[in-house]
Formats: C-alpha cells, sequence, structure tokens
C-alpha cells in the first residue's frame, strides 16, 4: 500500500483524541491559556454537561485578527522559543484550539486593550467559516459548541451529563488552589453557580473556598527547600481524612498535575497515621528550575518527569512528616463536630410526645403524690451519698496544683476514668477525652520508632546465606543502597554479575523470605531510587508490637498514671492518632459545651 500524506484535518481529528479526551479537558485547555493570557477574572458557562456548551470568558491580553487566524492553526504558538527547557507558561504546544475546532464548532471574539474594536473567528470541523470584526470588550471570549459531532465515535464514550459536569467542576477547581489571585466563575443550565472570589496572595483563605472552611482549622503549613527545589502548601493532620484521594492537590511550577510520584510520597509520609481505605487532605505546591522538570511527557500536561525523582519524593516525605511532628498531634477539629451531633437531649418536649388518651393518673397537670417518687423510701437509697458541692478538689493532688496543669499543659489534668478506657481531663478552656489504649499504642510505637533510626537494627546471621538471582542492572541498584540497608539490619553483598548474596537478616522480621525481600527492594529501587520498603516494613513489625504492648482497654489507671499519659502525648509526635488512624482524643470547648445546655 502506497504511503500518502494525510490531511490537515485529519491529523487534526487524530491530536484531539490525544489533547481532547473530554469536555473537561477542553475546559482545562481554555483555562490555561486565559492565565498565560494575565486575566484575573475567568468566567465558564457549560450546558449538556460540556458536549452541548462549553464558554470560557476571560479579561486577559486578547487578540488582533492575525492571532486570531494563526491560532486555529496546529503548532502555532506565542509561549514557546526555540527549546523545550525554559517553558515558564501553561501552555506551549499550540495544538488545543486547532484541535477543539477540528471536532467541534469553535467561535473565538478577542479584542486588544489598546484596540479600537475586536475580532470574530469561526471554525467548524477544522474548516475556517469566517474571520471579521465584531464587538467585544477586552479580553477573549471562546465558545464550543457541539464537542465531538464531528467524530461521534469519540462521543458515544463520553459519560452522563452530571459526571462530565462534575469533572469539569474539579478542573476549575485545581485551577482556583493554583492561582488565588484570580476570580473563577462557574455557571450554566446544567449545575448551580460556584464562585471563587480572588483572595490575592492568601492561599490558604482559596483553599478554604474549595476544600471548604475546616480545612483551615486543620491544615499544617509546608515550607522546606532541598537543593534547588522548594516546596510550599498545607497538609491536612491525619484524623481530617477522607474516603478518595480527590481531595490531594499538587501544583509544579504553578502548573495543576496528577504524578504518580507526588501520590506515592503523600501515602509513604501519612504511612502509620492514616486509617486503611482513608486518604489525607493535602495541597502541594512544587517549585524548581523549568530545566529540571519534563512537562511534555503526555499532551495531556498532566503527568510530569522530574530529573531527580529521589530528591523530590525525598523532599515531600520529609516535609510531611516534619510538619505532623510538629504539630500533627492535635485532633481534627471534626471530631469535636461529630461528637456534637451524636447528642440528644435527655428529654421530649411536650409537643412530640406520643398523642395518647388523657388520663389523671398520667397527666402532666396530675396533683403532688409523694409516694410517686418522691417519698421516702424511693430516697432513701441516696442517704449513703454525700451532698454534691461546688468545690472540684480533684482527690490525686492539691487544688493548686490541678488548676496549675489545667493553665500549663494543653491536655489539661485528668478529672475521671470511665468505663476503664476514656481519660476525661479538663482543660483550660473545655475538657478532653483519650482514649488510653490508642494513646498509649502511639507512644509505644514512637518510642520504638526512634529506636529504629538512632541506630544499627539487630540482624540474625544466617548459617548458609541465601543467594538471590536477579538481572545485573538491579544487582547494581542494590549495591548503591547496601550500606543503608546495613544500618536496617539487613547485609548483602555481590555475588557474582547477576546474584545477591544474603548474609543478615532484620532479627525484628523474624523468619524472613530473602529472595521475595530482595526483588522487591530491586523493584522499589528501579522505581523510586529509594530502598523504604524494608524500612516501611519494619515500622509495622514495631506498629504490630506496639499494639499488644500498650495499655490495654479495660485496666484501671490511678490519677498519676493518667497524668503521665497526658504529658507524654504532648510531647511525642503524632500523638493524635493511633498507628492504626484512629484519633486518640477529641476536645471539646467550653463553647461546645454550653451550647449543648443552651446557654450560648
Amino acid at each position: 500500500m502506497a504511503i500518502r500524506q494525510l490531511s490537515e484535518t485529519l491529523i487534526n481529528q487524530i491530536a484531539a483524541g490525544e489533547v481532547i479526551e473530554r469536555p473537561a479537558s477542553a475546559a482545562k485547555e481554555l483555562i490555561e491559556n486565559a492565565l498565560d493570557a494575565g486575566a484575573t477574572r475567568i468566567e465558564i458557562a457549560t450546558s449538556g454537561g460540556g458536549k452541548a456548551l462549553l464558554r470560557v470568558s476571560d479579561n486577559g491580553s486578547g487578540m488582533d485578527a492575525a492571532d486570531l487566524e494563526l491560532a486555529v492553526r496546529r503548532h502555532c504558538t506565542s509561549k514557546l522559543s526555540e527549546t523545550l527547557e525554559d517553558i515558564r507558561t501553561l501552555g506551549f504546544r499550540g495544538e488545543a484550539l486547532p484541535s477543539i475546532g477540528s471536532v467541534a464548532r469553535l467561535s473565538i471574539a478577542s479584542r486588544r486593550r489598546d484596540s479600537a474594536g475586536g475580532h470574530e473567528i469561526a471554525v467548524n470541523a477544522g474548516k475556517i467559516v469566517h474571520l471579521r470584526p465584531a464587538a467585544a470588550n477586552p479580553g477573549t471570549i471562546v465558545e464550543v459548541r457541539d464537542l465531538f459531532f464531528a467524530t461521534p465515535a469519540r462521543l458515544k464514550f463520553l459519560k452522563t451529563e452530571k459526571a462530565e459536569a462534575g469533572a469539569i467542576t474539579e478542573i476549575v477547581k485545581r485551577m482556583a488552589i493554583a492561582f488565588p489571585a484570580v476570580r473563577f466563575v462557574l455557571s450554566g443550565s446544567d449545575r448551580t453557580t460556584l464562585e471563587f472570589p480572588a483572595t490575592g496572595d492568601d492561599h490558604l483563605a482559596r483553599m478554604a473556598q474549595v476544600l471548604g472552611k475546616e480545612f483551615r482549622d486543620n491544615a499544617i503549613a509546608l515550607d522546606a527547600v532541598r537543593e534547588e527545589i522548594s516546596l510550599t502548601g498545607f497538609a491536612g493532620v491525619p484524623t481530617f481524612n477522607r474516603g478518595n484521594s480527590a481531595h490531594q492537590y499538587a501544583f509544579v511550577n504553578g502548573r495543576p498535575v496528577q504524578d504518580k510520584l507526588i501520590l506515592s510520597a503523600i501515602r509513604g509520609a501519612y504511612a502509620e497515621t492514616i486509617p486503611s481505605g482513608r486518604h489525607p487532605v493535602v495541597v502541594l505546591s512544587i517549585t524548581l528550575d523549568p530545566a529540571l522538570v519534563d512537562v511534555n511527557v503526555h499532551p495531556a500536561k498532566s503527568d510530569v518527569r522530574f530529573r531527580d525523582p529521589g530528591l523530590v519524593r525525598g523532599l515531600i516525605v520529609g516535609a510531611i512528616r516534619e510538619a505532623l511532628a510538629r504539630d500533627g498531634s492535635r485532633a481534627a477539629t471534626t471530631g469535636a463536630s461529630d461528637m456534637l451531633r451524636s447528642f440528644r437531649p435527655g428529654f421530649q418536649p411536650y409537643a412530640q410526645r406520643p398523642q395518647t388518651a388523657w388520663s389523671a393518673e398520667t397527666s402532666p397537670s396530675r396533683p403532688y403524690q409523694p409516694a410517686s417518687g418522691l417519698g421516702e423510701r424511693p430516697q432513701a437509697s441516696f442517704d449513703g451519698l454525700s451532698m454534691p458541692t461546688a468545690r472540684a478538689e480533684p482527690p490525686f493532688s492539691p487544688q493548686s496544683a490541678a488548676a496549675d496543669a489545667v493553665a500549663r499543659y494543653p491536655l489539661g489534668a485528668a478529672r475521671a476514668q470511665i468505663h476503664a478506657n476514656y481519660i476525661v481531663a479538663q482543660t483550660e478552656d473545655g475538657l478532653v477525652i483519650v482514649d488510653q489504649h490508642a494513646a498509649h499504642e502511639r507512644l509505644v510505637f514512637e518510642a520504638m520508632r526512634k529506636a529504629l533510626h538512632s541506630k544499627r537494627l539487630a540482624s540474625q546471621v544466617l548459617l548458609i546465606p541465601e543467594i538471590v538471582d536477579i538481572p545485573e542492572e538491579d544487582c547494581d541498584r542494590l549495591m548503591q543502597h547496601a550500606g543503608e540497608l546495613s544500618e536496617l539490619g539487613l547485609a548483602i553483598e555481590r555475588f557474582g554479575p547477576g546474584a545477591i548474596a544474603v548474609r543478615e537478616t532484620p532479627a525484628m522480621l523474624g523468619e524472613v523470605d530473602a529472595h521475595g525481600l530482595i526483588r522487591q527492594l530491586a523493584d522499589e529501587i528501579a522505581e523510586w531510587d529509594t530502598a523504604s520498603g524494608l524500612s516501611a516494613k519494619l515500622e509495622y513489625v514495631a506498629a504490630t508490637m506496639a499494639c499488644h504492648g500498650s495499655v490495654r482497654s479495660g485496666r484501671r489507671l490511678r490519677p498519676e498514671e493518667m497524668n503521665a499519659l497526658l504529658r507524654e502525648m504532648e510531647v511525642t509526635p503524632g500523638s493524635g492518632q493511633c498507628n492504626h488512624g484512629r484519633p486518640t482524643y477529641i476536645e471539646l470547648k467550653l463553647s461546645d459545651i454550653e451550647r449543648l445546655f443552651g446557654r450560648s
């Protein structure tokens, strides 16, 4: 079969299959163009989930007639020089508009700020319909109708209108977080209007708009630098988590990405602090020299490739863990809210009582009868109780010492133990309820983890070394990390070009499948250039040992033991949640308690 040149329209439709996967992809490209044009206000309107209509309006720099004609041609862009090593804009390929125009009905109306009038260009299925003068405000309005009408096969694979509208909403949220100084408005006949007013340099205020006001109260600031890479953002406390990873946002040089290396680093940073099946809420912004990252990996530009992935992963894991150790021990504010919702008044209003036939015996207005419960016989059982007093002297220490503990310590002074498992402590402005088993489990685990990293771990010498056959390149990678593995109790040596001899294994692991462990480490190093898998295994064993070696539920504690537990929690990293990610304590403010009793 003879080779022939494809038509320009077919080339554009093939490109559209890579760049424009769904209406949300088109929205992303158009919003990126608006941001690159310097817009401070961007309005997005949709209909039919973006399939019937997608309109993006901005107040950016605008285009003249010559720019409009080039904008709908492939590989025409104002954002790229002669090299791909210094990309500082969101768009750079010049493929978005021609790709959209090849599969939809596209019209663009634009006007430069210094121009007396604007122009409009229309493209249907890759064909330019007209280019003419038009009335327009400074900026650009891009309107996409009947997306994929020219490629019906692609149209069949789209999801429901509601699902496609939700995908566009998620794109707008990510862009809004990345650019807090820009006002975003999302509206249309298929949705309720969503507006994100500009917050200037206050990134946390914008995050609160998108993620909810609770995020502000449960976020820990991140600010770390390693070599030429800086990391900023906010990490949610471990007990403030969600059922999926949709609330994890990552940006590289301002570009929203969904990179597997970054997501893996987030999982590693929160290991042993989040329950299985739950996900932390995190917003990360990575800034580095554009030459150190390749954003040209995929047409959708959602994946990136770092020149030194190990450095980036280590920076993310280290920064989040340092932040959690510094401020992550506090419990999420949502715990108190959930607790308050679980309370019910101890009485039932008369209007809500079941309506029954009136009788003199059950009427609330019946005459007073001492024998009904306030007589001498019913009250006799209370004779042995002391009369209540307004003084709250703790039985375990003088009143002044208890008051001092309440004022000086964040978790206050222990007042009681209920159901032989929960410690109730009074703080300066409320009370704290502590799960004694979960709290002590975390304390024991952190002590064991500290021991893991403070010295070389004990190892068991194998009577006969295990010889593991693996590819030569995997042997090379493993031997580069031999010193690191030795500190964890795993001693390995090179045994020929394609084999590793395992001479010692960590004693904590007991009987070890050396072949499986070595191959797993080799795979991990090949992908992430790190051997953290062994450390994770050891920490898992330590967590299991801590669970079985901690204070059990049902054990009665003396007051001094309860207070000692509170004091140790205050100085231990991550004490706000146990090894399984459950909260170790819940705090109720005095204002919350007063609200329960209708006093506020």
